[in-house]
């Protein structure tokens, strides 16, 4: 047995409807609205986070880049290896050499320092007067760090090293070897850029980003940080050796190179307060929202209740008895509100359906029956034709004698001839095999080929599978017909009509195409016409009377489409359903 509310009063009604149209909904919405906006909030913290995480990796990408470049360039630099390289007899040569190319490149006053701390070259050539960027490689020198690192390394690419003074690893350097000229490799030469250390503190202390950041070299080693607990300055620390606490969460950018050897990650330790803190302000901007939502439905849906409790009782009472068909109206004072519009509405409706079901309904099955009749009464005038013999016998017999005199040719063209006769007059069945229609225009063809010669030409193509579909008689080759007469007959030339029948997802598509003398377009839209107009019967012939057969047919299902063009040809097309 279905569950049904039919026995429960309205007032009880009107209180589950509180519950589950108001109470329910709003608790729901509230919930999932609450929830929605925590993970938005928290997600579009979270992105925010990681842009500035990401801003910050390209910032120091690019630092980094800006050194690089400058290293490469005096990497490169043809006229700096010769002035390091050449011994020099006295120093006053060396000074001019200096004046006149060192100066203006190692100067703190060059351009290159403004992205840059510092630069210094290293060489062991002892003709040199090691001041103004440029220094001796002396055992000092030889104990340092990255001094050994560098000389250690295979490869040639610069080295981004840390390292300081006095146990205090507080610079960050691009190192490398300067061997770009195998002719120029007499002494040894190192390049020692300084990166810009207060540009660096700048981008990972970046104000946006409430917590703790920290630069991991490839090795997950602390290359710079600004947690105060975590002190890097006396060497390098793990990553994993760094306790978060739980209230923390961590982020991460992608390992990224700044060069061929050294890669970086950017982390952040950040406490959850910070990234909840929007999220706990809005909630008690929910709480009372949600009260509020819940106290003005409840007070109008009280309201509103008492006043449509009575009359829709009664409305409901008359309905049910209309359902009896028990047409009876209400008697009620006039009322201006909607339930009074209703009651109003309801006794009228009630009165019309009474009426309607008493006159109008019977009255329109009479007119029906008598439209169904009238065209029952056409589709058999239109079948109704005389049976002539005496026409079929005579053609028989000239057929015989043309066989008799060995005029085949002319035997087949008669043979043909009655074929198309006895199709057009003795009209025993309206609907047809495509084979049947097929072999009706082939026969057709066949005697405008005889008259014509090669002026015409033919094609016409059916799937084998179709051809015992059914389809009105006649159908198809009045097009045909048309397109013989009209479209190829007025060209001296000539032309080719094309016929193709196939059936896609139970619709048969029928065109019917030539190449001959065309139509203007009044003659188009004429035609076209004729699917929105019935005539009277005497007034249809040829293609307009196929049309009103197919629509008798088929009704809205039948499709026709006819496009032409003077000089071009005409192009019909017929879609109708399968075996109706």
């Amino acid at each position: 047995m279905k569950p049904s509310l039919n026995n429960v009063r309205l007032r009880d009604k009107m209180l589950l409807l509180y519950f589950l149209a108001v109470f329910l909904p709003i608790l729901a919405t509230n919930i999932i609205f609450y929830t929605r906006v925590t993970d938005n909030v928290k997600n579009q913290r979270i992105q925010d986070i990681n842009l500035t995480l990401t801003q910050i990796k390209n910032e120091f990408t690019r630092e980094l880049q800006d050194t690089l470049e400058i290293s490469s360039e005096f990497y490169t630099d043809h006229m700096l290896y010769e002035i390091i390289e050449t011994s020099y007899p006295h120093p006053a040569q060396y000074i001019t050499a200096y004046d006149s190319y060192l100066r203006r490149i190692l100067h703190s006053g060059s351009a290159v320092y403004n992205t840059v701390e510092g630069i210094t070259v290293y060489s062991d050539n002892p003709t040199l007067l090691y001041s103004g960027g440029i220094s001796l490689i002396d055992d000092a020198v030889k104990k340092e760090p990255w001094y050994e690192q560098i000389m250690s390394a295979e490869q040639t690419q610069p080295l981004i090293i840390r390292h300081g003074e006095n146990n205090q690893q507080g610079k960050m350097s691009v190192i490398r070897k300067m061997d770009y000229y195998y002719s120029q490799n007499e002494y040894t030469k190192l390049l020692k850029v300084d990166v810009r250390m207060s540009t660096i503190r700048q981008i990972l202390g970046n104000r946006q980003l409430q917590g703790n950041v920290y630069l991991l070299n490839g090795s997950g080693e602390i290359e710079y940080t600004t947690d105060p607990h975590v002190n890097v300055s006396k060497g390098a620390v793990s990553y994993a050796d760094i306790e978060l606490p739980d209230e923390y969460l961590e982020f991460q950018t992608p390992s990224f190179m700044t060069n061929h050897l050294n890669s970086w990650t950017i982390a952040a330790a950040i406490s959850k307060d910070v990234v909840l803190y929007e999220v706990r302000q809005s909630r008690n901007f929910i709480i009372t929202l949600t009260c509020l939502n819940f106290l003005l439905p409840t007070i109008v849906l009280i309201w509103i209740s008492r006043s449509m409790n009575v009359r829709l009782i009664r409305i409901l009472k008359h309905m049910k008895r209309v359902k009896n068909q028990h047409y009876d109206t209400i008697n009620d004072s006039e009322t201006t509100d909607e339930i009074g519009q209703l009651t109003y509405e309801f006794n009228r409706m009630t009165l019309q359906l009474k009426s309607l079901i008493n006159d109008v309904y019977v009255a329109d099955i009479q007119k029906k029956n008598l439209e169904i009749e009238r065209k029952e009464a056409q589709l058999n005038a239109l079948q109704s034709q005389i049976n002539p013999h005496f026409l079929f016998n005579t053609l028989e017999t000239i057929r015989m004698r043309s066989l008799m005199k060995e005029e085949e040719e002319t035997s087949k063209i008669i043979h043909n001839l009655a074929k198309i006769l006895r199709n057009s007059l003795v009209w025993k069945r309206d609907m047809v095999t495509l084979r049947e229609e097929v072999e009706f225009i082939h026969c057709f063809l066949e005697i405008q080929r005889y008259r014509f010669g090669d002026r015409i030409n033919y094609e016409v193509k059916i799937h084998p599978e179709d051809k015992d579909r059914l389809i009105p008689k006649m159908s198809i080759v009045t097009f045909v017909e048309n397109a013989a007469l009209h479209g190829i007959e007025p060209v001296k030339h000539g032309g080719t009509i094309k016929v193709n029948v196939q059936v896609i997802d139970d619709l048969m598509y029928c065109t019917i195409m030539d190449n001959g003398a065309g139509m203007p377009t009044e003659q188009v839209n004429r035609i076209n016409a004729y699917m929105s107009k019935d005539e009277d019967m005497g007034e249809r012939i040829g293609i307009q009377n196929v049309i009103y057969r197919m629509k008798l047919y088929y009704g809205a299902n039948f499709k026709f489409t006819i496009e032409s063009e003077p000089g071009i040809g005409t192009y019909v097309s017929i879609i109708i359903p399968v075996d109706p």
